[in-house]
């Protein structure tokens, strides 16, 4: 099941949100590549205490239950990004981010699972929150935010739902 259908990303609302909403000046993109991928690029910045860059799209509401997590497959710069979920359409609510790690030029495939999501609110990781309801994702973003001032650059060519095994039986 793909999350995103890359290939109707020019219809695909995605909205930026840079630390620009905190003082900050990283700046960043999204764009549809000829190969039919997406290509997430910028520049992060530390200064007015900034730090972090996103892109998010309103997934509609998808019910993941029956798989395990998430599985992306991406091309990257060596950096470590983050995958966000959010369940509602609040613009500054609670998020569930889990990350993961690229190669510097290489296509990787990384499989998350819906338990490694944290509850996120503001960069800040929140305790006594319900976990993850994935019968309910709306929102789902990429974030790099890894105090690493400079240039990034993330293409993503899918993002799927993922059984175990024991859920495939």
């Amino acid at each position: 099941m793909n999350l995103i259908a890359i290939e109707e990303t020019d219809r695909t609302k995605w909205i930026i949100v840079n630390d620009g909403v905190m003082g900050g000046v990283s700046t960043s993109a999204i764009r549809r590549t000829n190969d039919g991928t997406v290509l997430f690029t910028g520049e992060l910045s530390l200064e007015n205490n900034g730090g972090f860059a996103s892109v998010r799209c309103v997934t509609g509401r998808q019910d993941l239950s029956a798989h395990g997590g998430l599985e992306i497959r991406v091309r990257g710069d060596g950096r470590t990004y983050q995958l966000r979920l959010r369940t509602d359409d609040e613009f500054d609510g609670i998020a569930f981010r889990a990350e993961f790690d690229t190669r510097d030029g290489e296509w990787t495939t990384a499989r998350l699972a819906f338990e490694e999501f944290l509850p996120t609110f503001r960069g800040r990781t929140l305790h006594d929150v319900p976990p993850l309801d994935v019968s309910r994702i709306h929102q789902l973003a990429f974030m790099v935010a890894d105090k690493t001032p400079g240039p990034f650059s993330l293409e993503v060519d899918f993002v799927s739902g993922w059984k175990t095994e024991s859920e495939a039986r």
